[in-house]
């Protein structure tokens, strides 16, 4: 049983140490691994295979509201870049730039996308011509870069995974429809297969997208207490559109400047799933998401039949829809155990002689070690009850472990207090005014997540100065 503790005892305490326990479980979960180039990983076969998943549940849910998938070129001549001047600001820090092909230099320097807005516009403004081309809801599947001075696997790193999707509309009655619903799009798909709960709200203009008339995000909370923002939706009404003059032709023959969004999220997510869920043991993941569902372990495999009765048991739950593998390896089965835990597979099953000769095997979820004897011939139905029930209270535990870490304050020393002492988020109303932003950032180094589309009135005044109120806001510490 030693041998089996180790790969547990390789992975510090979240308690003691949560970036630490980070950092060891996507190492021993094999999540990624670091490389050569500086602030980029290698996403290895599990963490890819997560990513996969990601991919899929939100492809389908795109396409389901008529987005269609395009692929952009990966550089972007500076004078596209230039053309959108509050756009290019906002990126300027992060830019890395390509300035020879080959051994010659460039005529004009190109940036590596660090998100492709201008090349959307450019290609626009030749595709649309008139409103029977509207709209345009793209999307594309890519990867981007951003020169980041601090990275950490998944969270922030300087070339990362992500979706991007771009769309033009006629009126900006639509383009803010459109903004909403790829929110909710995000918020749903975190709730019902991540099992993440979301905030849903407003960026302040000072967290907004650089170029966009207002920001939506999702903002969750990890177990730590910080807030990561999980998917974001941009208004940005027509002022992409006149920089790169995308006009069309409306049904009275007038030129009319569409109305464009956009929205991402990212491999960040593979992140979130570990902070939220994980534990010391390793990665929990929800089974929706889980690349590998089931794992079967076979208990004194090396006596007649129990390897074949485990692989029957895989055909019967792979034939029923089941993601399911078997350890076969030469492993005990208390190492087995541990692996199956560490790697976050929502359940394992365990088969032996006795249980061959009784007929049944035993289940046992990931999440809290609940163990449930089963007979054989209901192991198909049993399974599905146990992932079913365990999908959906990992996000009611998610969900319970926000609301206990949500306060609300209405005095100003209250709040730099709770901020210092109790990790999580702290609403509290504010006037609208960026320099109480500045000044609670200063103070505390939380920034504003949301402006919730859930508002409540939790006093008159603003938490800062004082004068009156406008909104109510969630402050936090966010990775």
């Amino acid at each position: 049983m030693a041998k089996d503790k180790k790969l547990v005892e390789a992975i510090t305490s979240m308690d003691s140490d949560f970036a630490q326990w980070y950092t060891d479980v996507v190492k021993k979960a094999e999540l990624i691994d670091y490389t050569s180039v500086k602030g980029c990983m290698v996403i290895k076969p599990a963490g890819y295979a997560i990513w996969e998943n990601i991919q899929k549940e939100l492809d389908a849910r795109f396409k389901a509201t008529g987005v269609e998938n395009v692929y952009l070129p990966m550089f972007i001549p500076e004078s596209l870049l230039q053309k959108e001047k509050d756009h290019v600001e906002g990126f300027a820090p992060e830019v890395a730039w390509v300035t020879h092909g080959g051994l010659e230099p460039l005529q004009e320097r190109m940036c590596v996308r660090p998100t492709s807005e201008t090349l959307f516009c450019d290609f626009y403004a030749k595709e649309v011509q008139s409103y029977r081309d509207l709209p345009k809801v793209y999307n594309q599947w890519c990867s981007v870069v951003r020169w980041e001075k601090t990275t950490r696997p998944f969270l922030r790193s300087r070339e990362f995974l992500w979706q991007e999707g771009h769309t033009a509309h006629a009126t900006a009655e639509e383009a803010e429809a459109r903004t909403i619903q790829m929110l909710n799009v995000y918020a749903d798909f975190c709730e019902e297969v991540l099992a993440i709960p979301v905030i849903k709200g407003q960026k302040t203009d000072k967290e907004k997208f650089a170029g966009a008339e207002a920001t939506y995000t999702i903002e969750s909370l990890m177990h730590d207490g910080k807030a990561l923002q999980s998917g974001t939706s941009h208004n940005f009404g027509d002022g992409f559109a006149k920089a790169f003059e995308i006009q069309y032709t409306d049904r009275d023959n007038q030129l009319q400047y569409v109305h464009q969004t956009s929205w991402g999220m990212t491999t960040r997510m593979i992140g979130a799933i570990i902070m939220v869920h994980g534990d010391d043991s390793g990665l929990v993941l929800p089974p929706r998401i889980a690349p590998v569902q089931v794992m079967v372990i076979p208990i004194a495999q090396h006596k007649e039949g129990v390897l074949d009765k485990a692989y029957a048991i895989r055909d019967e739950l792979l034939a029923a829809g089941f993601q399911v593998k078997v350890d076969d390896s030469d492993k005990s089965p208390g190492w087995k155990f541990s692996e199956q835990e560490m790697k976050g597979i929502p359940v394992r099953i365990e088969i032996g002689p006795k249980d061959i000769e009784a007929g049944q095997a035993v289940i046992v979820r990931r999440d809290n070690r609940e163990k449930t004897i089963v007979s054989l011939g209901e192991l198909s139905q049993k399974l599905a009850e146990v992932l079913n029930a365990m999908q959906s209270e990992m996000l009611e535990r998610a969900r319970a472990h926000r609301d206990a870490h949500t306060y609300d304050v209405t005095a100003y020393e209250e709040f730099v207090k709770t901020l210092e002492e109790k990790p999580g988020f702290v609403r509290a109303m504010w006037c609208g005014d960026q320099a109480c932003e500045d000044k609670i950032k200063e103070d505390t180094t939380a920034t504003s997540r949301c402006m919730p589309f859930e508002q409540e009135k939790l006093s008159d005044t603003c938490i800062c100065c004082g004068k009156p109120a406008k909104a109510m806001v969630y402050w936090g510490k966010a990775y």
